[in-house]
C-alpha cells in the first residue's frame, strides 16, 4: 500500500528545485532534467533525480508511470519542453498535472492539451507583495473562487483586549475568523468562541472577500 503522495517535478530552475525540495518532506519526489548541473544540485535531497530530456515520451514513460499522483511542468520558459512534457503526462496517466505559463495563450495551450491547474509563480508573487506592502497587517492569503480569500492577519492594536464578539467582524466587516494562531504559548485555536480575547501575539486567520479584509488596517477597530 503506498502511504506517500508520488509527485513527479519536471524542470529544476529556481522554482522547480524549491518546490521539490519542500515536497521531499512529506512526499516521494522524482525529479527530472535535461540540464546535468540542475540534477547534481538536488541529488542527495529529494528521493529520486535523474537526468532526461522529457521531450522524448519513451524516456519519459520509462520513468513515470499512472501511478503518480501528480507532475508539476515547472520549465516554462522553454514553450516546447513544457507543451510536451504536459502531453507526455497526460499521455502517461498521470493523475493531476500542474504546469507552470508565462503568458495566457501557454496557459490556454496547457489547458487544452491536459494540465488540470495552471501555475504563474511570478503573478502570484506580485499579487502578495501588493497586498502586503498596501496592508502589512496581511501577513499571508490563500485565494478562493471569485475574490474570495483565506488569509493570516496581524490583528490591529485597536482589537487588542477586545472579544471577538464585541469586535463584531462579520457584521461589520463580512469577513470571519476561522482560527487563531497564538504565538504566546504556542497553540491553534480553530473556531475561537465568541469570548475569546485577541491578543498581540495572536494572528487570526480569516476568510473573507479580498477588498474586505483589506479594509483591516489600524484604526478599524476603532467604533464610532
Amino acid at each position: 500500500m503506498k502511504n506517500k503522495k508520488h509527485v513527479v517535478v519536471i524542470g529544476l530552475g529556481e522554482f522547480g528545485r524549491e518546490l521539490a525540495l519542500q515536497l521531499a518532506r512529506e512526499c516521494e519526489v522524482l525529479a527530472l532534467d535535461r540540464d546535468e548541473r540542475m540534477v547534481e544540485q538536488i541529488l542527495d535531497r529529494v528521493q529520486r533525480a535523474l537526468i532526461l530530456d522529457v521531450r522524448d515520451y519513451q524516456a519519459l514513460s520509462s520513468v513515470v508511470t499512472p501511478d503518480f499522483d501528480e507532475g508539476v511542468v515547472s520549465m516554462a520558459e522553454s514553450l516546447e519542453s513544457s507543451i510536451l512534457a504536459t502531453l507526455h503526462l497526460k499521455k502517461i496517466g498521470v493523475r493531476r498535472i500542474w504546469a507552470k505559463a508565462t503568458t495566457e495563450d501557454h496557459a490556454a495551450i496547457l489547458r487544452a492539451i491536459g494540465a488540470d491547474e495552471i501555475i504563474f509563480p511570478e503573478r502570484e508573487t506580485a499579487r502578495r507583495l501588493a497586498a502586503h506592502l498596501i496592508n502589512p497587517n496581511l501577513l499571508d492569503f490563500v485565494p478562493l473562487e471569485e475574490d474570495y480569500r483565506v488569509m493570516d492577519v496581524a490583528p490591529p492594536d485597536e482589537f487588542y483586549g477586545h472579544t471577538l464578539a464585541e469586535l463584531d467582524l462579520r457584521k461589520r466587516f463580512g469577513v470571519f475568523v476561522l482560527a487563531v494562531k497564538e504565538l504566546v504559548p504556542m497553540r491553534f485555536v480553530f473556531l475561537p468562541p465568541p469570548d475569546f480575547v485577541i491578543k498581540p501575539s495572536d494572528i487570526l486567520v480569516m476568510i473573507g472577500r479580498e477588498a474586505d479584509l483589506m479594509r483591516l488596517s489600524p484604526g478599524v477597530g476603532r467604533r464610532a
